[in-house]
């Protein structure tokens, strides 16, 4: 009975997608609040070791070194006037009406700061990393109301663009959700209220253009479905697009409006299946430089709170605004087609001509449905609550791009996570805060290989060229199937890309889409290599109880006695494999192996040799040592 409960517990242990390792960082690189900051911002320059935090009437400057954080605090509370105002109004939580720092974002080299102000949004110019000083004169800026809300709870995105700053704001209580153009020198936009119903949004991006002027902004949102049936969840996900060009239209129709908005359903399922996810959260798009090819990765969650990832086809996207039928529109287009991205004094131009802005102001939604690569959510495990994520497009050693997404998780984790064009593979798991909480926000460098994750009692940064803890043999470098690692036969070292490496003259060695260690020709050493066993003494009436600690979560572990003679499953306890006293197992005299199976080589990662020495142990003591004393007894020969 007991062999058949322990079977079971082996047999759920590898059920389902896990991370291959895990880890625990302990690495000095890390920033611990005062006290929990629930909302934060973050704002980082690529090549900076610098993070820009903003929190409750508080931004952090934080200086990132290998020994530690230096941090620079710079005040930035409500008046007592605004937090009165705000407790009168009835804000969502009283604990809001103070001064949250929602937005920090660098246009022009200008630093503008937006913070909800205890409900009356209020901006300001970061100069010298030191003072917060008034916005006003540094050229036209919209209404601090349009680029942060009220309240932290309340969603907001700010993206800067080509010199301009825009502005996405969810909508709240009685007050319409906007897309807008609100700091820059180009003229300030925004939507039509018919054009977004309720939307909450969930991220912007750029879609770069080899032509400046074709050059579009992607808002991503969900919008109430006011015609959701009772047992169906009352959002779609949505991608709404406007062109960087966009200078409204003319006095009669769209003079103060985008001339080019246009929008898109998402859907986010396994086909078309009543297993629909359409409470898009978070959205973040991977290009190359002046390439409109890429992946866009959208969060969705549930009703029921699961939530998934889903990949999606830039160039599918792109195409689908460029040729789609307008939803509600049947007749054919009078020159140019509705919401192309021309300058308005363009000879190409069409965006004056009334009948086009008419079709785009009464006709924005495009018919075709956004449907993900793949059809289904990227297969990821369903225990962890995603929160937040980021993405990074790396290029390997074989001349090929690998997208890499970080995933933050309701528990505070990090999951590493390599897609490629087959499948999702799952590098490793990160547990690395004391406070275990939520990640809250991440942000990426990918020009000095940090990342930067934050909950709301620290932020640390990690290398994202973690290649050390892989392991010191080629195979172990291989199947961590890191895009940012590889094997260096000269050095014998598993290490970063270097920048610049020459993908035809290099000598690193990587397999990215397949888990084969093939290419690094240590079949017979594998075979061959074996441990130096740990003797222990087992007193003739004592339950013994074996370690072996597992280092890949996807290979699978059996102990072996006296060299293959017998072999025993394993209970899982934590991150050991735990051979113990079974009725067919006599933990007796003898040499016991714990052997991992994987990529078709079985590896021997430790060995005991058990002494019975005939002596009983006093009962007093027998009873006192429990499994699991024993069990943490021998796990100290493995240090």
């Amino acid at each position: 009975m007991k062999s058949a409960i322990l079977l079971c517990l082996f047999a759920t242990v590898f059920a389902g997608k896990s991370p291959r390792l895990k880890f625990v960082v302990h690495e000095p690189s890390r920033f611990h609040f005062n006290k929990p900051e629930n909302y934060i911002s973050m704002y980082h320059d690529e090549g900076s070791d610098t993070l820009y935090v903003g929190a409750q009437a508080m931004i952090y400057v934080l200086t990132f070194t290998d020994r530690g954080v230096r941090d620079l605090q710079i005040p930035a509370a409500s008046d007592q006037t605004a937090i009165d105002t705000c407790k009168a109004k009835a804000a969502p939580l009283e604990l809001e009406c103070d001064n949250f720092i929602t937005v920090i974002q660098k246009v022009n080299d200008k630093f503008i700061v937006c913070g909800t102000n205890a409900g009356s949004p209020r901006c300001w110019m970061l100069v010298n990393d030191t003072v917060l000083t008034d916005v006003q004169g540094v050229g036209q800026i919209a209404s601090p109301s349009d680029i942060s809300p009220p309240y932290p709870s309340q969603k907001s995105i700010s993206l800067p663009a080509d010199g301009s700053l825009y502005s996405a704001m969810s909508s709240v209580g009685g007050h319409a959700g906007s897309i807008r153009r609100t700091f820059g020198s180009q003229k300030l936009l925004k939507t039509e209220n018919v054009w977004l119903l309720n939307p909450q949004f969930a991220g912007a991006a750029i879609i770069p253009s080899p032509l400046k002027d074709k050059e579009e902004i992607y808002f991503f949102f969900s919008e109430f479905n006011k015609t959701a049936r009772v047992d169906e969840e009352p959002y779609r996900a949505r991608i709404g697009r406007v062109c960087t060009v966009d200078e409204g239209g003319v006095k009669a129709l769209l003079a103060e409006s985008w001339t080019t908005f246009m929008k898109a359903r998402m859907m986010c399922g396994a086909g078309n299946t009543q297993q629909q996810y359409n409470n898009l959260k978070q959205a973040v798009v991977l290009t190359a430089q002046d390439n409109r090819a890429g992946v866009l990765y959208g969060l969705f969650s549930n009703a029921w709170g699961r939530t998934v990832i889903c990949a999606y086809s830039i160039k599918e996207i792109d195409q689908a605004f460029s040729t789609s039928k307008l939803k509600g529109y049947s007749s054919s287009f009078m020159g140019n087609r509705p919401g192309m991205c021309v300058r308005k004094n363009s000879t190409a131009g069409g965006h004056n001509d009334m009948r086009t802005l008419g079709v785009i102001r009464y006709h924005p939604e495009i018919e075709n449905v956004i449907l993900p690569v793949g059809v289904a959510p990227l297969d990821l495990p369903t225990d962890d609550q995603i929160t937040h994520t980021v993405a990074d497009i790396v290029l390997a050693v074989n001349d090929e791009h690998y997208s890499v997404i970080y995933l933050g998780t309701e528990q505070g984790k990090l999951l590493k996570v390599l897609h490629t064009n087959e499948e999702v593979f799952i590098i490793s798991q990160y547990s690395m805060f004391h406070n275990k909480g939520p990640v809250l926000n991440m942000a990426i460098d990918s020009q000095k290989g940090h990342l930067y994750v934050g909950t709301a009692m620290e932020v640390q940064r990690l290398p994202v060229a973690d290649c050390s803890r892989y392991g010191d043999t080629c195979r172990e470098c291989i199947l961590s199937r890191d895009p940012y690692c590889g094997w260096d036969r000269a050095r014998r070292k598993c290490i970063a890309i270097p920048p610049g490496y020459n993908v035809t003259t290099g000598a690193l060695i990587q397999n990215l889409d397949y888990s084969n260690s093939s290419v690094c020709g240590e079949a017979a050493a594998l075979k061959q290599r074996r441990t130096s066993p740990k003797e222990v003494v087992v007193p003739y009436n004592t339950s013994i109880f074996l370690p072996c600690p597992v280092r890949s979560f996807h290979a699978t572990y059996r102990w072996e006695k006296d060299n293959c003679i017998k072999n025993y499953p394993c209970l899982f306890s934590g991150d050991f494999c735990v051979l113990g006293p079974l009725m067919d197992t006599p933990l007796k005299e003898g040499v016991f192996r714990c052997m991992a199976t994987e990529d078709g080589f079985k590896v021997e990662v430790i060995s005991f040799r058990l002494l019975n020495d005939g002596r009983l142990l006093a009962a007093s003591l027998a009873s006192t040592l429990g499994p699991s004393l024993l069990l943490a007894m021998a796990t100290l020969w493995l240090h």
